[in-house]
């Protein structure tokens, strides 16, 4: 990736940079710090080209002037972005700092008034602001040889500084955000990655470099997936020359390091061709981001182990090739998953759901944890159902998908509760094996969650299809990335307020 954004937190009286950024309110209203940093006379000129140029103060809109002579601080520019937001509403720092970014002359060192109209923002919401501009300023581009300086979509170079009332404890809270911040951009970088650079192997490699952080570190290769009978999953990789690859990623934090653990589950196809089953041509070069589940899952061990959670959590990931060769699966095929149950093959393009149902079975037997969640980018279908703004999420256990939903809801990470129904397993039993991997059209975000669900042997458990917020993502206040690393905040939240001591 691009380097990263130099964020730092200084008192509110420090002058520090060459533009200075002012938040307002309705009608561009300044408050009580402001007018105190830029003396009477500049805030009222300032005042005064704001209703000149009709600026409302609405939330992200920003409007730059030049610096007036008289003013207290030595800024050659004050740019205003406004935080005004509906009655009701609660301000999003997060998406005020990636705003906040995007209003920011490139090359420019700037200084950030942390106050509002009605006062100076509190720690957390500093600390919130300063991780939604370096979020902001991601960019992949460690292989474009020849840089075009006038890449209108290139984040602010040069340094920002917040400048905030409790400076000291902004700084505290950014730490902890920092680590999150590290955790999404490497789930961003891998879901970047070409696929052949990102081998199942290297990928693997990548993830063994969280050792490093205290994170404990098992890796199958196919012979030791063969003797635990994860014949799904290797069905998947066969046809290609790339070997399988199963992760097991481990983080004692709680007191008791032999408490039961919670879970997390990645699909990590590093290529997805369809198989036999092939995907067309157009597009399909997107399907080296289907290991979107698995570079979360990867990202969020990054995360708490940095920021040392108080919990104990495995994270696993399955990586594979899905490959058309002479050694390929076909449809038709029947295999033995680790479960015992078999399965037959209607689709290889079915691929992710036969590569969780045995690290779903792989963790659920060895660890016991309290619940499971898996990610993946597993179907189409959840596009159709949902867009691009939710990631579908499928529950066995209303607790678990409520502490789900509140953590989207406060990350913006959002998820949608889909339906689960013994009517929809009828869909996938199968006349030739105990279940199908594919039910057809209809349903079929539900349909696979259904098959995923007959792998996690009663364990609490959630399904979230990251097909639509993961890769290819929309562009946001926060995210300019292909790959967005979605799931690392999302999931980091639910494991702070629940289940750490």
């Amino acid at each position: 990736m691009s380097s990263a954004l130099k964020v730092a937190i200084a008192g509110l009286d420090e002058a520090i940079g060459d533009v200075l950024v002012v938040l307002v309110g309705k009608d561009g209203k300044l408050g009580p710090e402001a007018t105190k940093r830029l003396g009477k006379a500049g805030a009222a000129r300032i005042a005064a080209a704001a209703e000149a140029e009709t600026f409302a103060g609405k939330s992200g809109a920003g409007l730059s002037l030049p610096a007036e002579a008289g003013f207290r601080d030595k800024s050659t520019h004050v740019v205003l972005v406004g935080m005004e937001i509906a009655e009701g509403q609660k301000q999003d720092f997060l998406k005020l700092g990636g705003q906040i970014l995007g209003k920011l002359p490139k090359g420019r060192n700037a200084s950030v008034l942390a106050a509002g109209p009605d006062g100076a923002v509190a720690p957390e919401a500093v600390a919130d602001m300063a991780l939604g501009m370096k979020l902001a300023a991601y960019r992949f581009d460690r292989y474009q040889t020849q840089k075009k300086g006038d890449d209108a979509d290139a984040p602010a170079a040069g340094a920002v500084t917040l400048l905030a009332e409790n400076a000291a404890a902004a700084r505290r809270e950014l730490k902890t955000r920092d680590a999150v911040y590290s955790g999404v951009t490497l789930a961003r970088d891998l879901v970047n990655e070409p696929p052949n650079v990102l081998t199942p192997t290297e990928f693997a490699n990548r993830a063994a470099a969280l050792e490093k952080l205290g994170v404990e570190i098992d890796i199958l290769d196919e012979k030791a997936m063969k003797k635990l009978g994860m014949r799904a999953l290797l069905g998947v990789g066969q046809g290609s020359e790339q070997e399988s690859r199963v992760v097991i990623m481990k983080w004692l934090g709680a007191k008791d390091e032999k408490a039961p653990p919670v879970a997390f589950i990645g699909k990590g196809v590093v290529f997805d061709t369809g198989g036999i089953s092939i995907k067309p041509a157009q597009g399909m070069e997107d399907m080296k981001g289907d290991m979107a589940g698995a570079a979360a899952v990867v990202g969020l061990m990054h995360a708490l182990a940095s920021r040392k959670a108080k919990a104990n959590v495995i994270g696993a990931i399955g990586l594979v090739e899905n490959m058309p060769d002479g050694n390929a699966q076909r449809p038709g095929d029947i295999v033995t998953s680790m479960s015992g149950q078999t399965i037959e093959i209607i689709n290889t393009d079915a691929e992710g759901r036969l590569v969780l149902a045995d690290v779903l079975w792989h963790v659920k037997q060895k660890y016991n944890p309290k619940f499971m969640v898996n990610l993946a980018t597993l179907t189409g279908a959840i596009m159709a159902a949902l867009g691009q703004e939710h990631a579908g999420l499928f529950s066995n256990n209303d607790d678990l998908a409520a502490n789900l939903l509140k953590a989207g809801t406060a990350t913006g990470e959002k998820l949608w509760r889909m339906p689960l129904g013994p009517e929809y397993d009828k869909i996938i039993d199968s006349k030739f094996a105990d279940v199908k991997n594919s039910g057809g059209r209809y349903g079929g975000a539900i349909t696979a969650a259904q098959f995923l669900q007959r792998f996690v042997d009663g364990c609490p458990w959630a399904h979230l299809d990251i097909a639509g917020t993961a890769m290819s993502s929309p562009s946001t206040d926060i995210n300019k990335s292909w790959g967005s690393g979605f799931g690392v905040r999302l999931l980091d939240r639910l494991v702070a307020e629940n289940y750490e001591g």
